[in-house]
């Protein structure tokens, strides 16, 4: 344990002096010499007049005049020019005048050694500020020793400017604010922070803290990036009896930057109620704050007051506001963003960086991302690590890595795609894409891999259904010691989720518990989301009900869960729950609203719910709210009402809209709609099979097979290619997956055998093949054998030869589950006793003693 006793501030203990700078001093020429020569004092004050007007090389050419005339310049011009140097930062012109004070013999003092040990410290030369700071023998002061803590606090040289400090008490000097600032400084990090914490009481013990306004803020710093401590920061800006403009911007800007924006804004007001004017950096915090909860009202009055005191030209006011405006916007919206951005009359990376952030977050203006992004190149304008990360993630969100790896290799030639965050874009990119092996070779090369690096690859194996690979990545992050974050437990959970791998979301929920990660909202989200996918809706309810903080997600979440069981009345009480306690619902809230509707048939409730969005919450309706209606109608049979619909829609219907309705026309047998249905969809989207394959289908269930014939042709030669039918099951944490006849699996044999079985004993109970889901010109008996060869049903045998007669048997399909197929696993249902849960493309089916909880309407 490191113990600080206070050393006494009378005459310091000096060590002896061990090397010397000047080894030769026989050249040394005297003061007096260069005060007899009257063009000393004319050029020397020429000098001072040229370095306080920023003419640092006249000031250099005058030194040499200097020299030139007999009139060597004394230690104190020296001194005048290399602080006029560290000032200008111009530190190369710095490094020429230390060799002109070398040359000249003159006996350095400790003035100008401190001076010289400074300079090095700023351009990052620790090794030469050391060496002179060890040459200086007893000429060492107190502002030699603070130099040198500071050298090292500001070059990331923590530890050895902490041992600077300790040596430094040892041999008897007394610190004072420069020296505490300087080590306080050092100990602003996870490793350190714990010394900051003893030194903390050394500086309430030396009365700096009140003394002082640089020390107050230096350790507010250390408790916020030492330790995330912001009650401990806090504390010591209550503590402190003088505050400056300064201090308070620092404490507004570590809480909006910790999550506490609300804390943020409060102290913005306390700040204005105790007389201080806020600037540029202050304002910019509090709008980040704003974004954060969403506060555009406020946002638009803090920019009103900013544009009064001409700051809303400044650019970090502008990127705040760029920002708020593109997160704040109700309907996605980046036309507020773009405004305040034409307006700054000069753009550096900053603004260029924000809005293409604020296109690629947009999630629909991810074209003009890459064309801004393009347009700041082409200006000449060097892109920084975050316009690298934000270009690529809008290549991500379209899928195009083509254009991806261009940014990247630019991002190599420029020399800064070794940074993390453009290696962790990389990774997600290539994951969004589906290209998971490009995603994982990109991981692999990253130089230095975060929680971040192991995130972005977790997840893109979670999305892309590579659970296995995302399970095992999940367990090399425990043995890093990175840490694991809730973003990783989500994106697990999710992964599980996707492939409705139940008993690896109840493993990780174990883990997560064990975490202590039981009260984390993110994490209860991502649990609701995983039990009420993976089949177990009254699990994910347990979650929601023991959650202490809800937000919009959750009641979204639960409302999605309930409406994607069938469970219609439960998903609407839970929304006018939602709406008692104050949460206002989304577009997503909405959109599972529609879809419970939808699901059984409440076309009077879904017409109202549509009609309130915007009525009640401001909502406008995209997209995907008419397409709920659309569905709604379809299903009911509505097929008119629902082409009616779509006409009067302010929007030109897009392909989801047109594919909801041939779907609705594939079940209800309506060819000519349907035909025109799929024309409008291949006209926006000409090379989607699945539209190929609906309107095959509608043929075939008319029997029209030439029809049939002519669109596969149309597919072949466009090369497209129908998605597979496949059905999964998930037994002792293993996923076991089954397409159209499957033979590969180990136990095929048994499998069959039990289908056979089944076959038989649910004929007698009179189970009649709907051959009509043959879409296929064969003989009525192979059609009959095609039936019991569907994936879900050799899913469902595999199930009830490989579980207990006490659990659920819970199978997945990528696809709609076929009518023949819903009525077999009913039958078998009353057969075996077992309840079968079954999730298809569109929703999950409980199946009990031969009734399903859909009513037979989906």
């Amino acid at each position: 344990m490191i113990t600080l006793s206070l050393p006494s501030p009378a005459q310091p203990l000096l060590p002896p002096s061990s090397k010397t700078l000047n080894p030769s001093r026989q050249n040394i020429i005297p003061s007096s010499l260069s005060l007899k020569n009257p063009n000393f004092e004319p050029l020397k004050n020429r000098l001072i007049r040229q370095l306080d007007v920023g003419r640092l090389h006249h000031a250099f050419s005058t030194l040499d005049l200097m020299t030139q005339q007999n009139a060597p310049p004394d230690l104190t011009t020296y001194s005048i020019l290399l602080k006029s140097c560290i000032r200008f930062r111009n530190f190369q012109l710095g490094k020429l005048v230390h060799r002109k004070l070398m040359q000249s013999g003159l006996e350095l003092d400790s003035v100008v050694l401190n001076t010289l040990i400074s300079l090095y410290s700023k351009c990052g030369d620790t090794e030469t500020a050391r060496l002179i700071f060890e040459g200086m023998g007893n000429k060492r002061d107190l502002v030699s020793w603070s130099a040198m803590v500071s050298c090292f606090a500001n070059n990331s040289m923590e530890l050895q400017a902490i041992w600077t400090f300790l040596d430094m008490l040892e041999l008897g000097f007394y610190p004072n604010e420069y020296c505490f600032a300087a080590v306080i400084r050092a100990c602003s990090n996870a490793n350190h922070a714990w010394v900051g914490e003893i030194i903390y009481g050394f500086v309430v013990k030396t009365g700096y803290l009140e003394a002082d306004v640089c020390v107050g803020c230096e350790l507010i710093d250390m408790f916020v990036k030492g330790s995330g401590d912001l009650g401990s920061a806090y504390k010591v800006f209550d503590k402190m009896p003088e505050r400056n403009l300064v201090t308070w911007t620092l404490m507004i800007t570590r809480f909006a930057q910790l999550g506490c924006a609300r804390d943020a804004i409060d102290l913005f007001l306390d700040m204005e109620l105790s007389g201080y004017v806020p600037d540029r950096f202050t304002y910019s915090s509090v709008l980040s704050a704003c974004t954060e909860l969403g506060l555009l009202a406020l946002g638009k009055q803090l920019h009103s007051r900013v544009i009064r005191l001409g700051l809303a030209l400044d650019v970090c006011v502008g990127c705040s506001l760029v920002d708020m405006y593109a997160k704040c916007a109700a309907d996605g919206s980046v036309d507020d963003s773009r405004k305040v951005f034409e307006q700054m009359p000069e753009h550096n990376v900053m603004s260029w960086t924000a809005i293409i952030t604020a296109y690629a977050q947009s999630g629909e203006c991810d074209k003009e991302a890459i064309e801004l992004f393009c347009k700041m190149i082409s200006g000449h304008i060097r892109p920084n690590h975050f316009s690298f990360s934000s270009v690529l993630k809008a290549c991500g969100n379209l899928s195009d890595p083509y254009t991806g790896e261009q940014v990247y290799s630019y991002a190599v030639k420029l020399g800064i795609a070794s940074v993390n965050c453009v290696g962790n874009s990389l990774i997600s990119m290539y994951a969004r894409s589906g290209r998971m092996e490009d995603a994982r070779k990109a991981f692999d090369i990253l130089f230095e891999k975060n929680l971040v690096s192991y995130n972005a690859i977790v997840d893109g194996y979670a999305k892309n259904l590579k659970s296995e690979e995302a399970f095992l990545l999940f367990n090399e992050i425990a043995d890093t010691g990175i840490g694991i974050s809730a973003f990783t437990f989500a994106s697990l959970l999710s992964g599980a989720a996707s492939i409705g791998a139940m008993g690896k979301g109840e493993q990780i929920h174990g883990r997560l518990l064990k975490g202590g990660y039981k009260s984390n909202q993110c994490i209860c989200n991502a649990l609701i989301s995983m039990y009420s996918r993976c089949g177990n809706i009254e699990a994910a309810f347990q979650v929601f009900n023991e959650m202490e903080d809800r937000n919009v997600i959750s009641w979204t979440s639960m409302i999605t869960g309930f409406a994607k069981h069938g469970f219609a009345t439960r998903a609407l009480e839970m929304f006018h729950k939602m709406l008692e306690t104050g949460t206002k619902p989304n577009e997503i809230t909405y959109v599972a609203v529609l879809s419970a509707c939808s699901h059984v048939g409440m076309i009077s409730e879904g017409q109202k719910h549509f009609n309130s969005m915007y009525k009640e919450h401001g909502i406008v309706p995209r997209m995907e709210h008419y397409a709920c209606m659309v569905d709604l109608l379809g299903r009911s049979g509505l097929l008119v009402e629902a082409m009616e619909f779509i006409n009067s829609m302010p929007l030109m219907a897009d392909a989801l809209v047109w594919r909801t309705l041939l779907g609705a026309c594939r079940v209800h047998g309506n060819t000519e709609l349907g035909r025109h249905a799929a024309e409008m969809i291949l006209e926006q989207e000409p090379d989607d099979p699945a539209a190929y394959i609906l309107l095959s289908n509608l043929h075939a269930s008319a029997g029209q097979w030439k029809d049939v014939v002519k669109i596969r042709k149309s597919m072949k030669e466009r090369n497209l290619i129908k998605e597979a039918g496949c059905s999964w099951i998930e037994v002792e944490n293993r996923v076991h997956r089954f397409h159209v006849g499957e033979t590969s699996h180990p136990q095929a044999w048994q499998i069959y055998q039990e289908l056979d079985q089944l076959a038989s004993k649910i004929k007698e109970m009179g189970y009649i093949p709907d051959t009509d889901f043959v879409l296929h010109d064969i003989e009525e008996e192979q059609k009959e054998q095609f039936l019991f060869q569907h994936s879900e049903k050799i899913a469902v045998a595999f199930g009830l030869i490989s579980t207990s007669q006490s659990k659920p048997i819970r199978i997945f399909k990528n696809l709609r589950v076929c009518g023949d197929c819903h009525t077999a696993i009913k039958y078998i249902s009353m057969a075996t006793g077992r309840e079968i849960v079954v999730r298809d493309s569109n929703r999950f089916h409980h199946i009990k003693n031969g009734v399903c909880s859909c009513n037979d309407y989906w």
